[in-house]
């Protein structure tokens, strides 16, 4: 199960710091330090199990609580290399390989994560969606107001961005479009995830920026059909009500066996993160029906052309 703060103000993620620019290189070494917990956690936990071993002498062994494992477990916590060393013995792990790899994993779990250039303006709920998007292998989304981070140009990246803070700094507004710019990477490289977006025909006709910013966000969605990594619906005015009228969501799909869906809920000054099985079962299945009734991805490119020619006649 995965245990994420949901709201603004949590310490979930602490590496906080200016720096230099970062690019995004690859699904295996930047999967960010909330994915390294998780994976940790969970791996120690199948040890504890398997070798039989309560929280409580767990916790004993490393001078802890038994409520100090479940957060450990829970990748809510950092690790100590010591308390990862003793827990090993504790467990039984006698293979050298097996020492090995999880002390590298608690390196990497300690490392700050590839956003920590921006932490001075990212919310702290927003910390472990970054590190879950970069390491996700499938990425389900609708939306109703705006066009994926993901899919944003960096003028409309630069509108919505003035919409959703007060009075930001010209400075701010370039920081935070900068980081969506490196975000959209991950759609870019040689082990690109899955992106499947379904956005409400709202999305494209609304005049996020003006006419101009919003003419170029439509141009680059339509060359965004063209990426076979990239599936892009919509859902036109006339088909009604549809199966998530309750808002927008997206559900991220793990290469790590040990790490469930999550679904993904922004709100406007926290964020939701679910992974229960009935909660994620209700959203994919929202999101099958969303697919059904959207305009089929084929369609995509027409659609796009048309809100194009609208623009340009208006």
């Amino acid at each position: 199960m995965i245990a994420i703060a949901v709201r603004s103000g949590s310490t979930l993620d602490a590496g906080v710091h200016r720096g230099e620019d970062v690019r995004l290189t690859g699904r295996g070494d930047i999967g960010g330090s909330t994915v390294r917990r998780l994976q940790l956690g969970a791996r120690l936990r199948e040890l504890r199990l398997a070798a039989g071993v309560s929280r409580e002498a767990a916790g004993y062994r490393i001078r802890a609580s038994e409520s100090k494992i479940s957060r450990m477990e829970l990748g809510r916590v950092g690790f100590k290399a010591r308390d990862v060393t003793d827990l090993l013995l504790l467990y039984g792990v006698e293979s050298p390989e097996e020492h090995d790899r999880l002390l590298e994993l608690t390196k990497a779990a300690n490392s700050p994560s590839w956003w920590h250039t921006y932490g001075d303006v990212l919310e702290n709920w927003f910390h472990s969606y970054l590190d879950l998007e970069q390491a996700a292998e499938l990425i389900r989304t609708y939306e109703i107001q705006f066009v994926p981070g993901l899919l944003q140009t960096e003028g409309y990246a630069s509108a919505v961005i003035r919409l959703a803070h007060t009075n930001p700094s010209k400075a701010e507004v370039e920081r935070r479009a900068k980081l969506r710019m490196t975000r959209k990477e991950t759609l870019e490289r040689p082990d690109a995830p899955t992106f499947w977006a379904v956005l409400d025909e709202a999305v494209l006709r609304r005049l996020i920026g003006g006419k101009e910013v919003l003419r170029e966000q439509i141009v680059a969605l339509l060359e965004a059909c063209d990426n076979p990594n990239i599936r892009l619906q919509v859902i036109p005015f006339d088909s009604g009500g549809h199966a998530a009228a309750g808002g927008a969501f997206s559900i991220l799909r793990f290469p790590h066996s040990e790490l469930d869906d999550v679904v993904y809920i922004e709100h406007l000054t926290s964020a939701l993160y679910l992974d229960k099985r009935e909660d994620v079962d209700d959203y994919a299945a929202a999101f099958g029906r969303l697919i059904i009734e959207a305009a089929p991805p084929a369609r995509t490119p027409d659609i796009l052309k048309a809100v194009i020619a609208n623009l340009d006649a208006s």
